[in-house]
């Protein structure tokens, strides 16, 4: 099938466990084109684990006076988790032509946290998204949208880049 990159929006908390361990929490909302025939629509809701390359004492960034923890300026890391998704493809020639499908998905990326000072992060991320339901597609025949679901698992997915910035609310551990 013809499908284009889509744009989405989304947002995100963060619970961190220890020193190397954050989590993140979101949801997400990703609009893409199939050819000029039809379009898609992913919503995702789901949770990562957050794994630190470096210890948050390599740099000089103090979180609070009383706390003597510090954070570099830059922090890399690498991310696996699982989500929960809906997918909605339509006809634009026939808004009652469409097919949707619920599944679970897999996803596993890397990133960096820009930090900008204690309490405030940029974080640049890129990930893959695997689903594991039902593949679905659609295609145009002679001036018909069709829309197939193949049964069984399928390995489709998205690659995700997104750009975030967080505050650190509380110090919980």
């Amino acid at each position: 099938h013809d499908e284009g990159t889509g744009l989405g929006v989304g947002g995100q908390f963060r619970i961190q466990f220890a020193d190397r361990v954050n989590s993140d929490w979101f949801f997400d909302y990703i609009k893409s084109d199939i050819g000029n025939f039809a379009s898609r629509a992913d919503y995702h809701v789901g949770w990562s684990v957050l794994y630190y390359l470096t210890k948050p004492n390599s740099g000089d960034m103090k979180l609070t006076p009383s706390v003597r923890k510090t954070f570099p300026r830059l922090r890399p890391y690498i991310l696996a988790g699982h989500c929960f998704d809906y997918t909605y493809m339509v006809s634009n020639y026939d808004r009652t032509n469409y097919t949707k499908r619920w599944s679970s998905a897999v996803q596993a990326g890397a990133g960096i946290h820009l930090n900008l000072n204690a309490r405030w992060d940029l974080s640049f991320v890129g990930q893959y998204m695997m689903h594991l339901g039902n593949a679905v597609s659609g295609h145009e025949h002679d001036g018909v949208v069709e829309f197939h679901e193949e049964a069984g698992s399928s390995i489709e997915g998205h690659l995700l880049f997104h750009v975030g910035i967080n505050y650190k609310i509380a110090d919980l551990w």
